[in-house]
């Protein structure tokens, strides 16, 4: 419910370029160390759908925005300049909805002859995190070739890692291939551990969200779970609390019924049109929450579930907590809080929480001290809590989250003992 590293390993790997299968080299611990390059660099298109969602919100560092390409429309692209030759060691592509089904990452030393470094044709959207690329550039490019979806390509962040120069010289032994994830953007870093996209962590966050919206660590018991709790966002059902009012529950169903056309929910789209940003219920009941529930039981809902949660909430909040600087506990705060208050720069959402948590201290990525901005994050959270009737009861973050933050486990590490509502739970070792 809410309110409107690279590689440590050394050796090679394959991909597909070009459609032959190639070698793709990977560095050891003594090559230069990999940093973000495309951030706020000159970013061009092919096209846009918008005026306002041109290709510089793809390298803006900000989550909430996009770069959407023209609808229907193959080939098209997104390129980068990064300002003079650099080496290439890894690519990060944030897919919004529409996504590419066949791409190539490209190189070039002049924005006009290009070499592939990936490709592939059976792209399925959210994030491609592809690490052990090997190539050198000034200018990046996405180009897009077949469309995963009806619409164009669309891109939340898009992402260029490396190295000043030239391409440092291989070693001899053996590494992790190159890795893509079609719902997160998991973690290469020797600290992955100490990160939510690693899967046993963001299991652990999902336990604990679930703990608080549910009263259940079973979180995968949530595809089906559906009522209207009365806090004035309609229907609120799923595994993260999608709510018809608040417009992501329709972005959900609109999801579905593009990869299952002619699901048991696609009747209900008008209706969700027509009551986001209400509490209404017109043209949902009686037979909605039946309906809702018979779709739970198919995997491909489940599936767009995970997804628009990683979109809309799980990657933009632990992405921001990683450039603040945060390990796992930062990133699981900054997710439970987007998803109570949603993504949204008001005082009382997750972007003014952030804001008055950084007028009060300064985040560990600006010098700051981990335990003392996190304190401040929390007692804004609370605050925007306090404002609001349904949220006044503060405890999953006074007997859960507090209580992790005062042990220091600023990694997230189980054993973890907690209450919600008065309720114990634990994760064991």
């Amino acid at each position: 419910m809410k309110i409107p590293g690279r590689l440590v390993g050394i050796g090679a790997a394959a991909v597909l370029v070009g459609g032959v299968t190639v070698a793709v080299t990977t560095y050891g611990a003594e090559a230069a160390a990999e940093t973000l390059l495309s951030q706020g660099k000159p970013a061009t298109s092919s096209s846009n759908e918008l005026s306002s969602l041109g290709p510089g919100n793809a390298v803006d560092g900000n989550t909430g925005t996009r770069w959407a390409s023209a609808e229907g429309v193959d080939p098209q692209w997104i390129r980068v300049d990064l300002g003079a030759t650099k080496t290439i060691t890894h690519v990060n592509l944030s897919w919004e909805a529409a996504y590419g089904k066949s791409y190539q990452v490209q190189t070039s030393p002049d924005g006009s002859a290009w070499t592939n470094v990936y490709s592939t044709t059976t792209g399925n959207g959210a994030t491609d995190d592809l690490t052990g690329l090997n190539g050198t550039g000034r200018y990046v490019r996405v180009l897009g070739t077949a469309r995963g979806t009806t619409y164009g390509y669309s891109l939340w962040e898009f992402k260029v890692y490396g190295t000043d120069g030239t391409t440092p010289s291989p070693s001899a032994s053996a590494s992790p291939s190159p890795s893509r994830s079609p719902s997160s953007s998991p973690s290469t870093s020797p600290s992955a551990g100490r990160d939510l996209f690693d899967p046993r962590k963001k299991d652990i966050a999902m336990q604990l969200v679930s703990s608080a919206e549910n009263s259940s660590l079973d979180w995968k018991a949530q595809y089906k779970y559906i009522e209207d709790i009365g806090d004035g966002r309609g229907y609120t059902a799923g595994i993260i609390g999608f709510c018809s009012g608040t417009g992501d529950m329709l972005e959900l169903v609109e999801l579905y019924t593009q990869r299952v056309p002619g699901n048991v929910l696609a009747k209900y789209l008008p209706a969700l049109r027509s009551v986001d940003g209400s509490d209404s219920h017109a043209g949902l009941d009686p037979n909605f929450t039946r309906d809702w529930k018979t779709a739970a039981a198919d995997p491909a809902f489940q599936t767009a579930q995970n997804d628009e949660r990683d979109r809309v909430y799980f990657n933009p909040s632990v992405n921001q907590a990683k450039a603040d600087g945060l390990r796992a506990l930062g990133q699981f705060a900054y997710y439970d809080a987007i998803v109570m208050h949603g993504p949204g720069n008001s005082a009382v959402s997750f972007g003014g929480i952030r804001r008055a948590a950084m007028a009060k201290a300064r985040t560990p990525a600006q010098g700051g001290d981990e335990f003392t901005y996190l304190n401040a994050f929390l007692d804004a959270r609370v605050a925007a809590m306090k404002t609001e009737e349904a949220h006044s009861d503060t405890s999953r973050v006074d007997t859960a989250q507090r209580v992790f933050l005062n042990n220091r486990n600023f990694d997230l590490n189980p054993p973890l003992s907690w209450k919600v509502y008065g309720d114990p739970f634990t994760i064991p070792a």
